[in-house]
């Protein structure tokens, strides 16, 4: 491994150990090249984790065939998600004070300058997950954040031209979204908001927000929590709203052999992309080019009652919450969490 080297961000000495290390061997990336990336996004990664609490999703040994990332239920894998500021941070990887579901706090890494972000990659982070919160209102979500998730059998065609629906849907209600690659096989639009609501308001905003998608396209589009249910259809993950419940930012490098980035799109250029358009190598250029295409999405702010609209519509049709993710406690209003299959007549 090469020794040490110690680089200028803004002014801040950031030392990247190791920088040799191969990060993405098959692509012959190293972790230098990572720090070396988020630093070309600057001014668009920093955009999406400014003032932010963040998880850190850290793969210290690179991204290899068979590693994994360890779970709640399984904590010896490869890489792990970092939700509290690590041990010896320096002093100005600033923090913010977040509350779990449980009502368990953490402190959690809140970047505040680009040093933060290249600080993070030595660490082995790739992905960043921020909350859709900014200090000091870590309470009240400044961002609906719609995950366009494609079921078997569908593919990231299907996840476009529900983006095109959800656009016009977006645009009668007075908003605007900020379309995005999920680094994967789906879509994410971000949609800004006022932060004047409740995790839970918000939550039941992108409820709404996926059952009116799904009556406009009920062959394409379901919000249906339980797998069993879903069909080869674009699942509108709704709990993405809940606390806790964080997305790849944009400019985050996914753990994938290829080094795939989440990529901030116009929406002119939907239809001719695709998600392996974008990767650690050609995003610089990118965004040299373009600029950040997701500026907007700190500089708007909607106010969510048009949607909460949507919401007071749906319980007076007998439309009330769905189920939260199963490590979440009992939630007021919630039905029962039981897979279909597996409900007795009573339930």
């Amino acid at each position: 491994m090469a020794e040490a080297i110690e680089l200028t961000v803004n002014g801040r000495a950031v030392r990247v150990s190791n920088p040799s290390k191969p990060y993405f061997p098959e692509r012959g990336i190293t972790k230098g090249d990572v720090v070396q990336y988020f630093l070309s996004v600057g001014d668009g990664i920093l955009g999406a984790l400014r003032d932010r609490p963040t998880t850190l999703e850290r793969w210290p040994g690179g991204v290899f065939e068979g590693a994994k990332l360890s779970t709640r239920a399984d904590n010896r894998g490869d890489a792990f998600y970092q939700k509290r500021v690590p041990k010896g941070a320096p002093d100005y990887v600033e923090t913010a004070r977040i509350t779990f579901p449980s009502g368990r706090p953490a402190d959690e890494v809140c970047p505040t300058e680009l040093a933060v972000v290249a600080w993070a990659a030595n660490l082995g982070t790739l992905t960043f997950h921020p909350w859709p919160v900014r200090r000091p209102e870590v309470d009240h979500p400044d961002q609906l954040r719609v995950d366009l998730d494609p079921q078997p059998g569908t593919t990231f065609r299907d996840a476009v031209v529900v983006a095109h629906e959800l656009r016009e849907l977006l645009a009668e209600l007075g908003m605007t979204g900020f379309p995005k690659t999920s680094g994967g096989r789906g879509l994410h639009v971000y949609v800004p908001i006022e932060p004047r609501w409740t995790f839970v308001e918000a939550r039941r905003a992108l409820i709404a927000l996926g059952r009116e998608l799904s009556r406009r396209r009920p062959d394409q589009v379901t919000v249906n929590w339980w797998k069993e249910e879903r069909g080869e259809r674009i699942f509108i993950d709704f709990n993405q709203g809940a606390r806790d419940r964080t997305i790849a930012c944009a400019y985050s490098v996914r753990p994938t052999p290829r080094a795939l980035v989440s990529a901030p799109l116009d929406w002119a250029e939907l239809d001719d992309v695709v998600p392996e358009d974008f990767d650690i190598e050609t995003m610089p250029a990118r965004f040299a080019k373009v600029g950040d295409l997701h500026a907007g999405v700190a500089s708007e702010a909607y106010s969510l009652e048009p949607l909460l609209e949507l919401v007071a519509r749906d319980e007076r049709e007998g439309l009330g919450d769905l189920p939260y993710p199963p490590e979440y406690p009992k939630m007021a209003g919630e039905p029962k969490r039981v897979q279909p299959s597996r409900a007795r007549p009573e339930e």
